[in-house]
């Protein structure tokens, strides 16, 4: 079956036939969606095209004891099932009441929409290789269903929509004589009239004469979910959906699916009484040590907070504590990739930057987009900047510093920061974040290939590689130790150096930081230095590389005298930081929220707690990208002095 045609540049088959390969993004198939109800009507807005192609929309109120509810377009809407029960299919005039070619739409109806009620929502585009729904009417006798997957199905969750029956789901790993039930704690169970026996192909699927999936004249929906059947990619041959096992260790078990999940289903099958766990990286999926938020599908109970659960990788998952991990004990789970997938081709739709002055209370930053990482600075006063990440949830570091990661009170962050779909969620009081009549500058970072990515790691004190998903050679990368007082090491695009965030030295010999080995596409190497690879020490590191049009990682020369740097933007930078390697010298930064112009432009430094300079000319406008003016200083334009930067248009 030929893939279906999303947005995104075609590349072409292999075999030299000139066939277009239309390349498919995680992104344009999948949404997990944050939103708070108003009691009355909304539009939700994801970028997943319902209506025209069809899919799955799953609802629960995360902060209530409302039913998880399940809408799909096969059965349409206003339809809903609850995951949570056997009840048969209800109608719900004011609940999701339409599918939209970007989201839904929703009535007043308080499990979805109850005015302060906080909602997530799960969508599945019907998409060959990923995701889709088969409706049919049971006859009492085996036989098979057709259904459009274009993949053998890794996993196939079944209710009969009209009258009362359990939810019925076939994995892969568990076997064609198998199956567990979704709305309740039970351990799986063996049965040969339930799926006939017959494993899943590529085109059907096959039921037996169980009641479950196949009672005679009785409704039924199915929703089928695909594993590691490519078709992603502008290749067509990344995975973006996994059905797998594993076994249960009191040490944790990691699973390598070959991509960083964003979604992950886990349900214990060896043994009764623990709930179906899901987890998302939107509403909190932090790696070790943060709280973790799952929800039930077998219970209509409020998101719980776990301080283990399951936590993303750059490779795949992790997943540790009681219920998850059992000793001995055996598990299944679905994941799903962390999008983005497409290469940004704007600076706004990755990187977005505001001034602001402080509230004195709760309030959510924003930026234009879905933030995973975030930098703010009192440019007002001389304080401490914050640098956290959506990976390492409520711990922030400080560029200026070497102490560790230091876990924000509510004052500086939010319990919960980043359960949002625009930004992060800071605190009151503080003059870190959020101080009244204080100022500030934000930046926010979203993860996407060939522009930035951040890495979480535990350190072994010998030489390795760590995995990335930047899918560019990083040329920038920052590092710091997060468990530890220790310096920020910075890789400045050659693998013998370093310099370091928080100091203004040159540039210093750097073999045992980056194992003499510049890094690749996919790895970045850190050799036994304490900066990069303590035993048992937590890491964080934050990878940039130049995205045409997006950003632009480089270095120059100095005149002394006015300097034209050509980032190959067409409107200018909004962000350039600048670092001299030759000498000693500051870590300056500009931005456009302050003033990038033709006069004075405030300047703050990494390195430095001191409040914004703004008495100076350094920096002006350059559509190309940025232009150093003559009364610069040494620091940044001495006559034969050398430089690096980072601009982001």
């Amino acid at each position: 079956m030929p893939l279906q045609a999303t947005s995104g540049a075609a590349s072409y088959d292999a075999f030299g036939g000139g066939v277009p390969v239309v390349a498919n993004y995680i992104e344009d198939a999948f949404s997990t969606y944050i939103y708070t109800g108003n009691g009355s009507t909304q539009t939700i807005t994801n970028g997943i095209d319902l209506s025209t192609q069809g899919g799955l929309v799953w609802i629960k109120r995360y902060n209530d004891t409302d039913g998880h509810q399940l809408y799909d377009t096969s059965r349409g809407a206003t339809k809903f099932l609850t995951s949570n029960a056997v009840d048969a299919e209800t109608t719900a005039a004011t609940g999701l009441t339409a599918f939209t070619t970007s989201g839904f739409t929703l009535g007043a109806d308080v499990a979805v929409n109850a005015n302060t009620g906080s909602y997530i929502s799960w969508s599945w585009l019907e998409k060959s290789k990923f995701f889709d729904i088969v409706t049919f009417t049971g006859n009492g006798s085996a036989r098979t269903i057709a259904h459009n997957l274009g993949a053998v199905p890794g996993a196939i969750i079944i209710k009969q929509v009209n009258s009362t029956q359990p939810w019925t789901v076939y994995h892969r790993s568990r076997g064609n004589t198998r199956y567990i039930t979704l709305n309740t704690t039970a351990a799986e169970v063996t049965d040969s009239t339930v799926w006939n026996n017959t494993t899943p192909t590529s085109t059907v699927f096959s039921v037996g004469t169980s009641n479950r999936t196949n009672a005679n004249a009785q409704t039924y929906v199915a929703y089928i979910f695909a594993h590691n059947a490519g078709g992603f990619g502008l290749t067509g041959t990344d995975n973006v959906i996994s059905c797998g096992s594993y076994t249960g260790s009191a040490a944790g078990v990691t699973i390598t699916l070959g991509y960083e999940a964003q979604w992950v289903l886990i349900k214990k099958t060896s043994a009764a009484g623990d709930n179906w766990r899901l987890l998302d990286v939107i509403r909190g999926m932090a790696v070790a040590g943060f709280n973790k938020f799952t929800l039930a599908p077998n219970s209509s109970i409020a998101e719980e907070t776990w301080s283990d659960a399951a936590s993303p990788s750059a490779t795949g998952f992790t997943v540790g504590g009681a219920g998850l991990t059992d000793n001995g004990d055996t598990y299944i789970y679905i994941a799903i990739r962390r999008g983005q997938m497409k290469v940004p081709t704007t600076g706004s739709s990755v990187f977005g930057l505001s001034a602001r002055t402080g509230t004195g209370a709760n309030v959510t930053v924003t930026g234009g987009q879905t933030a995973d990482a975030v930098f703010v600075k009192n440019r007002g006063s001389a304080v401490a900047s914050l640098f956290s990440s959506r990976l390492t949830s409520i711990q922030y570091l400080v560029t200026s510093s070497t102490a560790a990661g230091v876990s924000a009170g509510v004052d500086i962050l939010q319990a919960n920061p980043w359960n949002v779909m625009n930004g992060v969620k800071v605190g009151t009081t503080n003059t870190i974040t959020n101080a009244s009549a204080n100022t500030f500058i934000n930046y926010l970072f979203k993860r996407a290939p060939s522009f930035m990515d951040v890495v979480c790691y535990i350190g072994t004190g010998s030489a390795t590689t760590q995995a990335h998903n930047l899918q560019k050679v990083p040329e920038l990368m920052i590092v710091k130790n997060r468990s530890a007082i220790e310096d920020w090491p910075v890789y400045p695009n050659s693998a013998t150096e370093y310099l370091l965030l928080n100091a203004t030295q040159g540039i210093g010999s750097a073999s045992t930081l980056w194992n003499n080995t510049a890094p690749t596409s996919s790895v970045f190497s850190i050799g036994t230095s304490s900066f990069v690879n303590t035993s048992a020490a937590t890491y964080v590191a934050y990878l940039f590389a130049t995205c045409a049009g997006v950003s632009k990682v480089g270095s120059y020369t100095g005149t002394g005298t006015t300097l034209q740097v050509n980032c190959g933007f067409t409107a200018g930078s909004r962000f350039v930081l600048i670092k001299r390697t030759d000498s000693t010298g500051d870590w300056y930064f500009w931005d456009s929220a302050r003033g990038i112009v033709a006069g004075n432009d405030p300047y703050l430094l990494l390195n430095n707690t001191a409040a914004q300079v703004t008495g100076t000319d350094y920096i002006d406008t350059y559509s190309a990208g940025f232009e150093i003016s003559s009364t610069a200083p040494a620091a940044i334009n001495a006559n034969g002095g050398t430089f690096i930067f980072l601009a982001i248009a």
